[in-house]
């Protein structure tokens, strides 16, 4: 409870913190330029008092984490001017504290996680058939072994097994692959695929709660609820600053018998560097990561991915195109292969399947002039056919009469050798030819792998719900660690759960099944361009282009600003040890030593601002026509 009122509260209580504490701080100033000492003190002690609630407010929340941070210290300043009646330093403290948190805020407010693109994609309601009467229903009211039927371009409700006909599932949903697959008669259909082909009827084995798109949104939210909360970078080091403050103030009040130089020693250790320079860096870095195309959603991402250093991807869609292409046309003994595709996607033009658009983008891209096909017909799980000047040309299935052909038989092993799909030409009842179509690799995927090592990623890990052999070929072209394939939405959160046990690990993917797996990583990075609402949501990190390449950039920034937050932290606590001493001393009253904090902080900001030009190791643009050669 107490977690989900600081987040919203942070929304507004930051701004409006630093408008108060500025505010009561400059009204000071010029009553005390007019003379108007008493006013000027008492608009001071308003910035400190106002500074002071949501002060203690932290420090509690952190307390109760089980965490001792920055704002302890804070506190103990804020509370310390005020008894001795350092008005100003605590005005001054107060600005600092509000400005440090409301950049705080701004760098690691996390964005929603709710799935709501799973949910809206999981069907209400479902077709039950029975008799001849067919009644649409609630999807809670669906038993085990109900009759549903499943018409065109639905999602199957629940789990089930194929009654009546062949049916032609999208299931890149739930594998990612997208090659539409047939289930024959007596086959399981998941719930959650997509009916690309005519009307079928399913016999229900589970009912919604039960099925397996149901499993998916819930190991989502399981996932997403197992990552505790980032500790911030300012908290850890304040595990060492804080106690070595305490002691040093105590040691100066024992001392001199003075609390205002006790007081003077908390002020000048105000962790203003920790509060200010470590967000402003994170801020400058998720800034800087925009503008190279990767939305990063908060400052704790930024940090994780800066030190991960396993990478687990999945392959359709992140390392390949995720969409079919044509490999190669073969015409069968003395036939003209140019002159089958052209005839092949004349008829193709009118289906919707992922292939025939494959095909037509093949045929139109060597400048072949297609025809307008007549009486077209399309059979769902066997494929086009249609009349093309004068010819009957079909498209899909190897027809019955030639299953005993030689060349046939040949064409299928080396289909199976490459991983490929067939999709067979027959003109006027006589085998004229195959189109061999796969998903092919990204064209810049074996420079990505080489960036990705050389940002820090020394373990690459490849996910998938494709056979072993393509993922193992793909793996072997790119150089990859570890490769696991046939993996459902349940395999691969356990896959990611056993990589995030040994190294921070980042999982990169672009569908829905993906996104249980975003969630169960360290930092989960979303294919955003092409990918699914829900793995978006699922994830820490969108790459709003469709390039992997931009997360090795992204890597670069993040190690870049996080070494900038570091540096500036170190430098400003340094500088306030230094300060410290000398109040210790008797030498630096608190007003003085909340301006020389204040110089500090100039410092470590304009240090820490260096994180928007990124890293000078980072390499520079390629122009765009020197990419494209």
């Amino acid at each position: 409870m107490i977690e989900q009122w600081s987040g919203r509260a942070a929304v507004w209580v930051g701004p409006v913190l630093v408008s108060a504490t500025l505010a009561a701080l400059v009204s000071g100033l010029v009553f005390w330029l007019f003379g108007l000492r008493e006013v000027a003190e008492g608009c001071w002690i308003a910035a400190t008092v106002v500074a002071v609630v949501p002060a203690v407010w932290w420090m509690v929340t952190t307390l109760l984490r089980g965490r001792v941070g920055v704002d302890l210290i804070a506190v103990l300043s804020l509370v310390g001017t005020l008894l001795v009646q350092e008005y100003l330093a605590g005005a001054l403290i107060a600005v600092m504290l509000a400005t440090g948190r409301a950049l705080d805020a701004a760098a690691e407010r996390r964005a929603s996680h709710d799935l709501r693109s799973l949910l809206e994609h999981a069907p209400r309601s479902a077709r039950r058939r029975i008799g001849a009467a067919v009644n649409v229903i609630a999807l809670d009211e669906v038993a085990v072994d109900d009759v549903l039927v499943v018409a065109p371009g639905e999602v199957v409700p629940v789990d089930g097994r194929v009654l009546d006909t062949v049916a032609v599932l999208d299931e890149s949903v739930l594998t990612g692959e997208p090659l539409q697959v047939e289930r024959g008669i007596g086959e399981p259909v998941r719930s959650g695929v997509v009916n690309a082909g005519a009307s079928f009827e399913i016999r229900a084995t589970a009912t919604a709660a039960d099925s397996t798109y149901a499993g998916i949104v819930r190991l989502a939210r399981e996932a997403g609820a197992e990552n505790a909360p980032v500790v911030r970078l300012a908290d850890r080091y304040a595990a060492w600053f804080l106690p070595l403050t305490l002691l040093v103030a105590g040691a100066a009040w024992l001392w001199s018998g003075s609390a205002v130089r006790a007081v003077a020693v908390l002020v000048v250790a105000t962790p203003c560097p920790l509060l200010l320079a470590a967000p402003v860096a994170i801020v400058s870095g998720l800034s800087r990561a925009s503008r190279q195309g990767v939305v990063i959603r908060s400052g704790g991402a930024l940090e994780n991915l800066g030190h991960a250093t396993t990478l687990v991807m999945d392959k359709t869609g992140t390392l390949t195109a995720g969409r079919p292409a044509v490999v190669e046309v073969i015409a069968a003994p003395g036939r003209d292969a140019a002159e089958g595709l052209r005839l092949a996607a004349s008829v193709d033009q009118l289906s919707p399947h992922v292939l025939a658009e494959a095909i037509v983008t093949e045929a139109l891209t060597r400048g072949a002039a297609l025809s307008l096909p007549t009486a077209v017909v399309e059979q769902p799980g066997r494929g086009i056919s249609g009349i093309v000047e004068g010819h009957r040309v079909e498209v899909g299935k190897l027809p019955d009469s030639a299953t005993g052909s030689e060349w046939a038989r040949g064409v299928d092993s080396r289909a199976r050798l490459d991983s490929a799909a067939i999709a067979w030409i027959v003109v006027d009842e006589e085998l004229l030819g195959a189109v061999l179509l796969r998903d092919p690799l990204r064209r810049h995927a074996p420079r990505t792998i080489r960036r990705l090592r050389e940002a820090g990623l020394n373990r690459l890990v490849m996910l998938t719900g494709d056979r072993l052999e393509p993922a193992r070929e793909v793996a072997a072209v790119l150089g990859l660690d570890e490769v696991y394939a046939g993996q459902s939405p349940a395999d691969k959160v356990a896959a990611v759960r056993g990589e995030r046990e040994r190294a921070v690990t980042v999982m990169v993917g672009d569908g829905v099944n993906d996104a249980p797996a975003l969630a169960a990583a360290t930092v989960g990075v979303a294919m955003g361009a092409r990918g699914s609402t829900a793995s978006s949501e699922a994830a820490d990190i969108v790459l709003t282009t469709d390039r992997l390449d931009r997360l090795a950039d992204a890597m670069d920034t993040a190690r870049w600003s996080r070494r900038i937050a570091v540096q500036s932290a170190v430098v400003g606590m340094s500088l306030s040890l230094l300060a410290m001493i000398v109040a210790a001393a008797g030498l630096l009253p608190p007003a003085a030593g909340a301006l020389l904090q204040e110089v500090i902080d100039v410092a470590v900001i304009l240090n820490a601002l260096r994180a928007l030009r990124g890293s000078p190791a980072a390499g520079t643009e390629v122009a765009g026509a020197t990419e494209e050669l």
